[in-house]
């Protein structure tokens, strides 16, 4: 399940692309299928870059990489990287968790080459805060989600950076219903009938892609998208 749009990415087939909070790998892993350059696998957590590696790895045995890859541990408030290394850096679902989220976005800009692309999301406003009126466990767990981003937020937060944002969109509604059963019938609950179930109906449309479902979902994401992404260009100087 992919939050960002490769296409809006404009991957030219041989770049250096960043996935700063690539957590498990999903986007970094469709990333290696199309970029011959250079893509890199960012995380804090030790474990989550361990499974981004074997997935990488199994994807090598069956020739479905077309560049090289590297997975790289580190905060994403001090990018180990030199300026404008970068032409594409993708930020998914990771501002949310950061303290000094500001920073955060300074060091993707400044890794990002001139004209490069950064694409963000982040938990949408409506339904992120649904969350966390119905459970307070899903923002006071460890490692959770600190803030809650208004669009204008997000917005204002990219451009005090000098970042042009082209486009804005709107994912993962139908995920929007998992968490909030979940919330409602308790996060720890894992054998809780209704958030279980419908879990099963979310893999079987992640791996099936029924197209009655993604109408549903294109139409229910202009009311409470789970996600918010926005795609932003560094200006050229001059």
């Amino acid at each position: 399940m992919l939050t960002i749009d490769l296409d809006l990415l404009e991957i030219n087939g041989n770049e250096n692309i960043l996935d700063a909070g690539c957590g498990h790998g999903r986007h970094i892993w469709q990333v290696c299928k199309v970029n011959k350059g250079r893509s890199v696998a960012f995380d804090l957590d030790a474990a989550s870059l361990k499974h981004a590696w074997t997935m990488l790895h199994e994807m090598d045995k069956a020739k479905e990489t077309v560049g090289v890859w590297h997975l790289v541990s580190g905060s994403v408030t001090r990018l180990p990287f030199e300026d404008e290394f970068f032409d594409k850096v993708v930020c998914s679902e990771v501002l949310e968790h950061v303290p000094d989220d500001s920073t955060a976005v300074s060091e993707f800009n400044r890794v990002l080459k001139p004209g490069g692309i950064l694409a963000v999301s982040v938990p949408s406003h409506f339904a992120e805060s649904v969350c966390w009126k119905i459970s307070d466990d899903y923002h006071n767990s460890p490692g959770g989600h600190i803030r809650i981003y208004k669009q204008s937020e997000i917005m204002e937060l990219l451009k005090k950076y000098g970042l042009d944002i082209f486009a804005v969109r709107y994912k993962h509604a139908l995920h929007s219903i998992y968490w909030w059963s979940k919330g409602l019938f308790g996060l720890k609950n894992e054998k809780a009938f209704v958030p279980s179930q419908y879990y099963k109906f979310l893999v079987w449309d992640i791996y099936n892609g029924h197209r009655y479902t993604k109408w549903l979902e294109s139409g229910l994401n202009h009311i409470f998208p789970k996600s918010t992404v926005l795609y932003c260009r560094k200006p050229v100087a001059g």
